[in-house]
């Protein structure tokens, strides 16, 4: 399991999950920024098609306000496991590898792994499963708010993005609990 978006000033966290075969090629699974956003989408489609089950979960911007990141990014990971559960009824119990060092408190046995997403090819693919699943949020997004640019830096914390928030105020994808360190 591994997430995406922590650390943007918008959006939701996404979380993954990911049961591949053993036989699963390792080029196809590694940490999502090594690679390039089309690189992640042909790995993504490949994810899918191969994995022996996968799964997605996410938190709103309101979660992460009022639950804390921590805590939102645990969440989504439940989320996705339950996902999986959903989409794959026949998958037996397994144990849980999270990138990171944190445990999540899930009904699963978990395990941390620091840098596992360039360790372990389960953690890789569910990095760039998290992560093409986020951006394609924001992209929609951006259709609604256009005016921020979401297509551009997906809600991280770049320049053209801060520039924005200070001209137009906050939106509606907007966490404001980090935006308290940019607004005046």
């Amino acid at each position: 399991m591994d997430e995406a978006g922590r650390g943007p000033l918008a959006g939701p966290v996404y979380a993954a999950c990911v049961i591949l075969p053993e036989d699963f090629p390792a080029e196809f699974a590694r940490d999502s920024k090594k690679l390039s956003a089309r690189q992640r989408q042909q790995a993504e489609i490949v994810i899918k098609t191969k994995a022996l089950a996968w799964g997605l979960g996410s938190a709103t911007p309101w979660e992460i306000d009022h639950l804390n990141i921590l805590q939102a990014t645990f969440l989504a990971m439940k989320r996705a496991i339950q996902h999986l559960r959903t989409q794959f009824p026949l998958v037996p119990e397994f144990e849980l590898w999270v990138d990171g060092n944190q445990v999540p408190p899930l009904e699963v046995t978990c395990h941390t792994l620091v840098k596992g997403d360039n360790l372990m090819k389960e953690i890789g693919a569910a990095s760039i499963l998290a992560k093409t699943a986020r951006d394609r949020y924001m992209m929609r997004w951006s259709w609604l708010e256009p005016q921020y640019q979401f297509e551009q830096h997906k809600g991280y914390g770049t320049q053209l993005h801060r520039r924005l928030i200070q001209q137009y105020g906050p939106g509606k994808l907007h966490r404001f609990s980090f935006l308290t360190k940019i607004l005046p």
